[in-house]
């Protein structure tokens, strides 16, 4: 019987072996307290960070060995990532080198397990020093920047002589870095550079001091050390950390595991203790199908936080580890909503109502450390909310929800289901000349497509299904004169946005304030229009549309998010949503937009491709496509953090995967009344697949390929 719980080792990445610079993204790791950069050298770290303490992008831990910089050798290093860990290995002058790299469960601290094997036959005595550096800082605020806030630290060797000790100005944040065997502490004798902030092409790494340790090694033989960064609010217990780590360096590396184990089971156990809800069990003899379900459930649960001081206790961050450390934007939680409503409904449920409460059409993401605004108005935001709510109450039959009474910003309170209908209608209040809505400029929508504004099909096409989606709402509650006028305008919208359809094309046009139109080849129109309309839309059109997708967008392991024959495709290289790769939800949502269009045939051939990429860890903010940078393995390679890409390691959007697994190839769906129905084409991949465990409105269901709905 084909297993239905992942093990570490189930996703674990391609070992990437790589050179200094190579244009490879370097992994993260999270115990859900906090995250870190796991560099390209051996033991380096950047951005570890545990709320509410952070550190910017600081680099610590480069390895010299004998007085050399690791990296000066030219040696390739091979990265091994796991949820739990990661192995990095690289072998000189005689020595292999081998380091194991977690973040501790349940503590505030990185831990680095260093082996070194004397393969010569001489006996050796081979001195190893990490380079480490601190910026540890608590602001005070959110952190409204893609970067986390960092200040240059004050810096003491302890009093054993044996770990150096970094303090914030205000001596709010702390870290101590040292090892957990007999070594030397020295603070640096390179003088700190008298600029506080890091400039390009000056220095990144900052000279804070260096731990030492000899390792005598007869021929054959391993020697060990640990290394651990403690981080804190306080010295005594950044120390107290620090003491319970390097106690046991190989332990908190078995303790990882085992955590990350546990998480993967309780994904899909019922009643676990670990999340409100579960995932369905999906039994499967298709590989494609089962690594692509379990890598888009793992990118959700990548970003759970609970660190002190979160204000809702739990979270979902959108971004990591270089980027937006506390803050969960709207658009990227609604990517991942089906997830989250089965998941964690009860987490959901607080998150819904924050941001209900805070406005939504004030800022695109909200912080978990103060609660507060994040960022500048994202004109999807009526769409992401009206999908949330639906998708939570669908879930979860909590129609009690859509009965709660909040308010939004200083606004009177209403009924949640109140702002929903408010959500469907706000386009009215976005249009100028036109009928449509107007969504503004380049970074109200894509933010790197410069012809992308104003008036999308994308967007105007969604407030016919926000319509729609509201009315279904509102019937349920029993307004059904309220239902009937919400469906008016819907069909009465529909003509307007099917109108900016360029004939014979496949794609749309984007209207502009002065009456004009721009034609645009981007994926976001293909997507939102062919999963909120597509039974609307003439057959003809849909068969264009995925002629369209196939000739423009589609290439065979990943998507460009913009077609390199649009004239738009010369201003930016930012992948996520260019010619040159995409945003990790966009291809998941493209083969849902294909499945409505009744393409199946050019869907399921291509989800064979799709799995190749899962072979990085979770989804990257954006895959480069191989017309690009070629591949890695066969997978569309993972776009890196530094200009001019600026793109993440990971991204929560992952969510979208498991959603087009679900609705698409099963076909499942609940109604608002919690009506379960299926019958997708999961009998063309696996006749005998099954999903088991499928929760909706407190009852338990089995969901056959065939589309057979059975209660449990």
């Amino acid at each position: 019987m084909p297993r239905t719980i992942p093990t570490v080792d189930d996703l674990a990445a391609d070992v990437i072996t790589h050179h200094y610079d190579d244009l490879i993204a370097p992994p993260g790791l999270t115990n859900f307290l906090g995250t870190t950069v796991v560099g390209h050298d051996l033991a380096s770290l950047q951005a570890v960070t545990f709320p509410p303490v952070s550190q910017g992008l600081a680099q610590t831990g480069a390895l010299f060995v004998d007085g050399r910089v690791f990296e000066s050798f030219g040696i390739p290093i091979a990265h091994a990532w796991r949820p739990d860990r990661v192995v990095r290995s690289a072998s000189v002058d005689g020595l292999d080198l081998e380091t194991t790299t977690v973040c501790v469960p349940g503590e505030t601290a990185v831990a680095i397990d260093v082996r070194v094997t004397n393969r010569g036959s001489e006996r050796r005595s081979v001195t190893l020093t990490l380079a480490v550096n601190a910026r540890v800082v608590q602001a005070e605020g959110a952190w409204g920047d893609a970067e986390s806030p960092s200040e240059r630290n004050e810096v003491e060797v302890d009093a054993r002589g044996d770990r150096l000790v970094f303090a914030s100005s205000a001596q709010t944040a702390w870290s101590i870095q040292g090892l957990d065997r007999p070594s030397r502490a020295a603070k640096s004798a390179v003088p700190p550079t008298p600029v506080d902030e890091f400039e390009v092409g000056i220095g990144g790494a900052g000279r804070g001091g260096e731990l030492s340790t000899v390792l005598e090694l007869a021929p054959g033989e391993t020697g060990r050390f640990g290394y651990v960064q403690a981080i804190a609010t306080t010295r005594d217990e950044a120390e107290a950390v620090f003491a319970r780590v390097s106690s046991d360096v190989p332990a908190a590396v078995a303790a990882a595991e085992t955590m990350w184990n546990d998480q993967l089971e309780a994904i899909f156990t019922p009643n676990n203790s670990e999340y409100s809800g579960h995932l369905p069990a999906l039994e499967t003899t298709s590989d494609t199908l089962r690594r692509l379900y379990w890598w888009g459930a793992l990118g959700v649960i990548w970003f759970r936080r609970e660190f002190a001081g979160n204000v809702h206790g739990r979270s979902y961050d959108t971004l990591m580890p270089n980027y937006w450390s506390t803050t969960t934007f709207i658009w990227d939680y609604s990517l991942s909503s089906v997830v989250h409503s089965m998941l964690d409904p009860e987490e959901m449920r607080r998150q819904l109502r924050h941001w209900i409460a805070s406005d939504i059409h004030t800022h695109f993401g909200t912080s978990s450390l103060t609660g507060g605004a994040v960022g500048r108005w994202y004109s999807v935001n009526d769409y992401a909310m009206t999908r949330l709510v639906d998708d939570y109450v669908r879930h979860t039959g909590d129609l009690g929800f859509l009965e709660e009474l909040i308010g939004a910003g200083d606004r009177e309170a209403t009924r949640v289901a109140d702002h929903v209908v408010e959500w469907a209608e706000a386009w009215k209040g976005l249009r100028s000349a036109s009928a449509l809505a107007d969504y503004g400029e380049i970074d109200n929508l894509l933010e790197c497509v410069s012809s992308y504004t104003h008036e999308v099909a994308s967007l105007n096409a969604a407030n016919v299904w926000n319509l729609r989606t509201a009315a279904g709402i509102l019937e349920r509650l029993g307004d059904t004169a309220g239902a009937e006028r919400l469906r008016t305008e819907a069909e009465q919208l529909l003509p307007q946005v099917l109108a900016l359809y360029l004939d014979g094309t496949g794609h749309f046009a984007a209207g502009q304030p002065d009456g004009t139109r721009i034609p645009v080849k981007h994926c976001y129109d293909f997507n939102v229009v062919g999963t909120t309309i597509a039974a609307d839309l003439d057959p003809r059109i849909r068969e264009e549309m995925v002629r369209f997708f196939q000739h423009d967008l589609q290439t065979d392991n990943w998507m460009r998010a913009l077609s390199p024959w649009d004239p738009d495709a010369s201003f930016s290289v930012r992948p996520d949503h260019q010619w040159n790769g995409a945003y990790p939800a966009w291809p998941a949502d493209a083969a849902r937009s294909l499945f409505a269009l009744g393409a199946e045939d050019v869907a399921l051939p291509w989800l064979d491709g799709l799995v190749r990429s899962t072979n990085q860890g979770p989804a990257g903010q954006a895959h480069f496509v191989e017309e690009a940078l070629p591949g890695i393995n066969g997978g569309a390679r993972k776009a890196p953090p530094q200009l001019p890409y600026i793109n993440d390691w990971a991204c929560a959007s992952s969510g979208a995967w498991v959603a087009m697994i679900l609705e698409s190839v099963f076909g499942a769906r609940v109604g608002i009344d919690g009506t379960v129905t299926a019958g997708g084409c999961a009998t063309r991949l696996d006749p005998e697949a099954t999903l088991t465990g499928f929760r909706a409105g407190g009852r338990s269901y089995t969901i056959h390929a065939d589309g057979r709905v059975e209660e449990e």
